[in-house]
C-alpha cells in the first residue's frame, strides 16, 4: 500500500560516534523522502565528520559503535562536517514530516542536537566581522527548521505496538522475505524502515480475529502511535502534565512543574543551563524561563485591582487585626 500523504514524508536513519546524545555525533545520515503522489523516493546519504565544536577538535568513534556500523575514524578524514552539509540538510528538511525506526528516541533527538550545536558555534563566531555574515546566514539557515513542529511517525513505535520485535525480523515479518542486505548501513536502514511501513499499512488495514486494531493511513494518526506527544524537549526531562504544565520528569524535583520551580528555586535553571545536559533540553528550559518572565513583567505592569489595593491599604493601616 502507498503512503496516503498531504506533505512530504522524510524517513531518515542515523549512524553515530556513539548512544550519548549529549557527547556523540552524527557519522552518516541517510534520507528517503516520499512526496505526495509520487511512488519513486529520492535518496541522500551523507558521510559526516563528526566535530566538537567547542574544542575544535574530531569526535572519535566508540569502538562498539564501529562494531555495529562498521565504520572507523580514518574512513572520515575527508568528509564534511556538520555545519558544511547543514543547508542541504535544511533543503530536505523543509516541509516534511518525518520518520524513522527508533528515532523518536534517539536519532531526532541527536540531529536536533547537532543543530543545536551549529547554533551555539555560529552566536559565537558573530562577533568576527570576517566570520559574522556566513554565520548570520547559517543562523537564518537553522531558524527555518523547528523539529518539534514536524510529525514523527516511528515505525518502531507501530511495529512494537502492532507486532513487539526488531527491524530484521520487521523486514522478514511483514515484507516477506530473508534479511535484507546491509543491515545496520544508514541507507538500507532506511530504505528496509520504508518497506516496512508500507506493509504494516496493508497488513493492519482491516480487522481480523486476533488483531482487532486498524492503522489508519494518516501520518497524523500514524505519529500518535507511541510518540512523543507530551514531551517538551527530545531527552524527556520535560513533559506536558494533565493540565498541559510542562513537568520535571527526573530528580528531587520530578513531578513538580517548572513554573513552580522557576518561582520557588530559579536557580536550578542555572543549574540545567551548566550541566551535562543536551542543547535542547536546555533551549527548551530557557525558552520557559523567559515566558515565566514576560508573564510575570506583565502582571507588574498592569494597574492594581481594588481587591489588591484595600489589602495594600490594610496592610500599612498601622493595626494589627
Amino acid at each position: 500500500m502507498e503512503l496516503n500523504l498531504t506533505r512530504p514524508l522524510l524517513f531518515f536513519d542515523i549512524e553515530s560516534t556513539g548512544l550519548n546524545i549529549a557527547t556523540d555525533g552524527i557519522i552518516e545520515l541517510s534520507f528517503v523522502k516520499v512526496l505526495p503522489g509520487q511512488e519513486e523516493p529520492a535518496v541522500r546519504t551523507w558521510r559526516i565528520k563528526p566535530w566538537d565544536y567547542r574544542n575544535h577538535r574530531v569526535i572519535p568513534i566508540n569502538p562498539s559503535a564501529s562494531e555495529v556500523n562498521g565504520i572507523k575514524d580514518e574512513d572520515l578524514v575527508d568528509c564534511p562536517k556538520f555545519i558544511e552539509v547543514l543547508p542541504e540538510v535544511a533543503e530536505w528538511l523543509a516541509g516534511s514530516d518525518l520518520a524513522g525506526f527508533n528515532s523518536t528516541k534517539f536519532d531526532l533527538p541527536l540531529l536536533a542536537e547537532e543543530i543545536e550545536r551549529v547554533r551555539e558555534y555560529c552566536n559565537t563566531r558573530l562577533k568576527d566581522p570576517k566570520a559574522h555574515d556566513k554565520a548570520a546566514a547559517m543562523l537564518a539557515c537553522i531558524d527555518r527548521i523547528d523539529l518539534h513542529d514536524c510529525k514523527m511517525v516511528d515505525v518502531q513505535n507501530i511495529y512494537h505496538h502492532m507486532e513487539p520485535r526488531n527491524l530484521k525480523a520487521a523486514y522478514r515479518f511483514y515484507c516477506g522475505g530473508e534479511d535484507f542486505e546491509n543491515a545496520h548501513s544508514a541507507e538500507a536502514d532506511t530504505k528496509a524502515t520504508y518497506e516496512v511501513l508500507k506493509a504494516q499499512l496493508d497488513r493492519y488495514k482491516e480487522a481480523s480475529k486476533y488483531q482487532q486494531e486498524v492503522l489508519k493511513n494518516d501520518v497524523e494518526a500514524l505519529s500518535k502511535i507511541g510518540g512523543r506527544a507530551r514531551t517538551v524537549d527530545f531527552a524527556g526531562r520535560l513533559y506536558l502534565n494533565d493540565d498541559g504544565e510542562p513537568t520535571i520528569s527526573f530528580g528531587k524535583h520530578k513531578g513538580r512543574t517548572a513554573r513552580d520551580i522557576w518561582e520557588n528555586e530559579p536557580s536550578y535553571f542555572d543549574w540545567i543551563e551548566k550541566g551535562e545536559f543536551t542543547l535542547d533540553t536546555k533551549r527548551q528550559f530557557a525558552r520557559l524561563k523567559e515566558q515565566f518572565q514576560r508573564e510575570r513583567k506583565k502582571a507588574l505592569d498592569r494597574p492594581a485591582t481594588d481587591d489588591e489595593l484595600a489589602g495594600l491599604r490594610s496592610k500599612w493601616s498601622g493595626k494589627l487585626f
